[in-house]
Order: structure tokens, then C-alpha cells, then sequence
């Protein structure tokens, strides 16, 4: 059957427990884990932002993961091209991705060149856009004035 390569991609912004947990969880199920690390430009042409941490630091930080074997940075915006450069064998996904006209749409692009998809359940309690939520609060908390006048950042 062959060696079973895993990909698991995601921005890994701000690190923290529910990105260990796919990780490790990706990691036993593949003798091989390749984690793709989102690059900026494609993450703001997604979510409208760029991500705090930059791409160069979240590569040194995912690259650092017992789990992962090989870091990527994923600077093409079609995991097919992507399969295409790293040849795995199995694909991880947050199951938020499940039954959405984009993941159905991957796991045909996927089960034509004989790759698994396997989704794992998101973590919802914890999250970079939380996170980020967070920090612009601390760094820009809302005033008595801003409740006021219906402000809300």
C-alpha cells in the first residue's frame, strides 16, 4: 500500500491548543505529516485581514511541532496544485468544511487522484479569530462614550 503521506494546512495564526490538537491527531493517522502553513496573501484574499503573526515565524513555529515531519508554505490558493507538488496521500480539514459546497467540491477534485479526505472536529472554544478579538480589545478597549453612541470594535 505505500507510505501514508498526510497534509494538514491551516493559517496556524496566533498558535494555540485546537492547532496542536489537529496536528497530533492528523499525525496518527499518517506515517508521514506534511502541515501547510496558508501564506498571507492568501489568507487576506480569504478572511479580508492579514494574519498577526506573519508567514516566515508561523513556519519556524509549526516546523518546531514534534507531529510534523516537513513544514509548506502554501502560497498556491488550490490544494489540488498543491497535491500536486506534494503527492500526499491523505487530507485533513476541520470538519466545520463537512457537507459545504467547497469541501464537496475538494473531495471530488481529491477522489479523482485517490486521496482520503478525513475531517477532524474544530475546535470551538478556542480560535485565532477569538483570539484576535481579544487582543483588538485589550489594545483598543470600548469606553463608556463608544457604549454611548453605539460603537462597537
Amino acid at each position: 500500500m505505500g507510505l501514508r503521506i498526510g497534509y494538514a494546512a491551516g493559517a496556524f495564526d496566533l498558535f494555540h491548543v485546537g492547532h496542536l490538537n489537529i496536528l497530533k491527531h492528523a499525525k496518527s493517522q499518517c506515517e508521514y505529516l506534511i502541515a501547510g502553513v496558508v501564506s498571507d496573501e492568501i489568507l487576506e484574499r480569504a478572511k479580508g485581514h492579514l494574519p498577526v503573526v506573519p508567514l516566515a515565524e508561523r513556519l519556524e513555529i509549526v516546523r518546531n511541532i514534534t507531529y510534523v515531519d516537513k513544514v509548506y508554505a502554501e502560497v498556491l490558493p488550490d490544494k489540488l496544485q498543491v497535491w500536486e507538488e506534494l503527492r500526499f496521500t491523505v487530507f485533513f480539514k476541520g470538519d466545520d468544511w463537512r457537507g459545504t459546497p467547497e469541501g464537496k467540491r475538494l473531495e471530488r477534485a481529491f477522489a479523482e487522484v485517490g486521496v482520503e479526505v478525513v475531517y477532524f472536529p474544530y475546535t470551538v472554544h478556542t480560535s485565532s479569530s477569538v483570539l484576535r478579538t481579544a487582543l483588538e480589545l485589550i489594545n483598543h478597549p470600548v469606553g463608556p462614550e463608544d457604549r454611548i453612541h453605539g460603537v462597537q470594535r
